[in-house]
């Protein structure tokens, strides 16, 4: 299994002192999914949770609706220079019942660490395909609670402490309780592993769940939401305006700019309790 971390040696200027040491950094490698043999997509993701990783991609864009619709999952044959294998390369099998993905879609799926998903088309999309009407979910969370989420949030997060370079998504109950949470160099796939972890222990869809994301929060984020139920999405940071926009439409609640004593609820007020 790859590396979350890489140590390398930096020369550290302070106060106009020079100081070489070691230094650590999150790992990025890409990884390869493949769906029955043929390759669907390439992301820079941080090794580890690959699986989990996978299913939540393929649940939040709609291939996959359960874990049942996995048959396997396998990690396929790639060396380094060393004849190691890199596990950079993940092959899930579909259960027969699941129709194939059409060929062509998968210049569709282009992903980075950076951006997430792109070229999607516009919010109808999601609309039409997720299985999940938010708008029946009836989902409570206290203002005290949801302040008291990006702390929980840092204190999840292992690697961030030695690296400072990583995202983390953690799925939350209303009450405030960490079901759990993931690191990545990418938002999205942090949200997907969590997503996928959901997936993977029967949870989704996510009624009651807030999820919760160290950044801002994209399009892509809410999308993904949308796909696996989840009523409640916050984030310490900014949304954009096509994020408020879908997270409406969705009837999902939506909050920005969650700090220690504040935060702006951009959609879905009445499931804050205040």
């Amino acid at each position: 299994m790859g590396r979350v971390t890489v140590r390398r040696q930096v020369l550290r200027i302070s106060d106009g002192r020079e100081i070489r040491r070691p230094d650590a950094l999150a790992a990025e490698e890409p990884l390869e999914l493949r769906v029955d043999g043929r390759a669907l997509t390439v992301t820079m993701r941080t090794p580890g949770h690959d699986v989990e990783l996978a299913h939540g991609f393929l649940q939040t864009e709609g291939v996959i609706n359960s874990v049942e619709d996995v048959r396997t999952a396998r990690y396929c044959d790639g060396t380094d220079e060393d004849g190691k294998n890199t596990y950079n390369v993940l092959d899930l099998a579909l259960a027969a019942h699941v129709p194939p993905i059409e060929r062509g879609v998968e210049r569709n799926f282009h992903t980075t660490s950076a951006c997430g998903v792109c070229g999607k088309a516009a919010l109808e999309s999601v609309r039409v395909r997720s299985h999940h009407d938010l708008t029946r979910d009836d989902t409570k969370v206290g203002v005290g609670t949801l302040l008291s989420l990006p702390h929980k949030l840092r204190e999840a997060q292992r690697v961030f402490d030695s690296t400072g370079g990583l995202h983390a998504a953690g799925l939350f109950t209303a009450a405030g309780q960490l079901l759990a949470a993931r690191e990545d160099v990418g938002r999205h796939n942090a949200v997907d592993k969590v997503i996928g972890w959901a997936l993977m222990s029967g949870r989704v869809p996510l009624r009651g769940c807030v999820l919760m994301v160290s950044g801002r929060a994209s399009f892509e984020l809410v999308q993904k939401a949308a796909m696996a139920g989840v009523p409640v999405l916050a984030a310490v940071s900014a949304p954009s305006s096509l994020a408020a926009d879908l997270a409406a439409e969705q009837g999902m609640t939506l909050v920005g700019f969650l700090r220690e004593t504040s935060m702006n609820v951009y959609s879905g007020q009445s499931r804050v309790d205040r």
